[in-house]
């Protein structure tokens, strides 16, 4: 979980362990695990990716990314996969997250904003909505051709994100586009309390590249050097 004074980065995406120690070994130490999603197909199987987060568990913070909407179905996953933390991007009802967070104290909840070209003021809603009930935000990116909400490599206005961070006490993330040559950038603009890539660090084989990794994690580093701690 992007702690309170720390800036961190998330990298969404594994497909299988030598990936994820690559990604670790690059400096990320926040992976996510994209499961019961909507547009894009699963990296790999529950039992593969909770075999990956035994394996390295002391060595990174592991996170359960999903469209799941139900108390029960969130945690169940989160327990089969041995992970604190969890990324909603479906249409959440408030009252199941408060269910969640009743029944699993210890499991961290990240609520998606999905960013389109018009709807800034209908997620300000979001955050006084979820503020309450949620550890922290993402921002994200919604993709008009495909449907998707995530993932899509495209991205959104920043200075919605940065609106979004501005309206919250809550840690928000920065998702949707970031890249190697525009993370310092995106992190100078939003001032986030973290970053999360998915496909801008993916080579031809849909892996993740050795080199793109390592020049997103300098320059986003660099980008939160130039922005200092986050206050408070």
């Amino acid at each position: 979980m992007v702690a309170k004074h720390k800036r961190a980065i998330h990298v969404a995406g594994l497909v299988d362990f030598d990936e994820a120690k690559l990604l670790i070994d690059c400096g990320v130490k926040f992976l996510g695990l994209p499961f019961a999603l909507d547009h894009h197909k699963e990296d790999l199987t529950v039992d593969a990716a909770a075999a990956i987060v035994s394996k390295v568990a002391k060595q990174a913070n592991f996170f359960l990314i999903t469209f799941l909407t139900k108390a029960h179905d969130i945690r169940r996953l989160c327990d089969v996969l041995s992970v604190q933390m969890v990324q909603l991007h479906g249409p959440t009802d408030p009252n199941q997250i408060q269910l969640v967070k009743q029944e699993a104290p210890e499991l961290k909840v990240i609520k998606s904003l999905i960013v389109r070209y018009d709807n800034a003021d209908p997620l300000l809603d979001d955050v006084q909505c979820f503020g309450s009930s949620v550890d922290a935000f993402i921002t994200d990116t919604f993709d008009p051709e495909t449907g998707a909400s995530g993932a899509t490599g495209k991205v959104h206005d920043w200075t919605t994100s940065r609106r979004l961070v501005e309206s919250t006490d809550r840690p928000v993330i920065l998702a949707g586009g970031p890249n190697a040559t525009n993370v310092r950038q995106a992190i100078y603009t939003v001032q986030p309390a973290g970053v999360d890539m998915h496909t801008g660090i993916e080579g031809q084989d849909g892996r993740k590249s050795p080199d793109l990794t390592k020049r997103f994690v300098e320059e986003a580093e660099a980008g939160f050097a130039d922005i200092g701690p986050k206050p408070g």
